[in-house]
């Protein structure tokens, strides 16, 4: 038989016992901590968009940099050829290169380094 809607039957359901003071101590607790759960929601979702934001504008301070970085980079690149571009045309009619070294003899003899040479009247005895 096809159950019958009649006003009976929904009553059963719409009936409840009348609240207690424990129901009403404990739905306002649960009413308290949506409400605190909430709001440590909208703290967390307002944290995370903040650690976004500054993320964000880290990473484009670092594009910044690094475009700076490799536009040096570059530069430095193009001075070193220009460098090695001069010094290899120098080199053939550089008579420093062209001529043999001095013997060590000759670079030492200038220099005493057994007797102080020493002018100055602060350092005389």
């Amino acid at each position: 038989l096809p159950h019958s809607s009649d006003s009976s039957d929904f009553s059963s359901f719409s009936q409840s016992p009348p609240p207690s003071k424990q129901d009403s101590s404990d739905d306002m607790r649960k009413v308290q901590r949506r409400e605190k759960n909430r709001i440590a929601a909208q703290k967390s979702r307002l944290r995370q968009t903040q650690k976004a934001d500054t993320l964000h504008l880290e990473s484009e301070d670092l594009e910044r940099q690094n475009a700076a970085l490799r536009r040096e980079i570059k530069q430095l690149t193009e001075e070193m050829k220009h460098f090695a571009s001069m010094l290899s045309s120098h080199e053939p009619l550089c008579s420093i290169l062209t001529s043999p070294p001095p013997p060590p003899e000759v670079l030492y003899a200038t220099h005493s380094f057994h007797q102080p040479h020493i002018s100055s009247p602060r350092f005389q005895h």
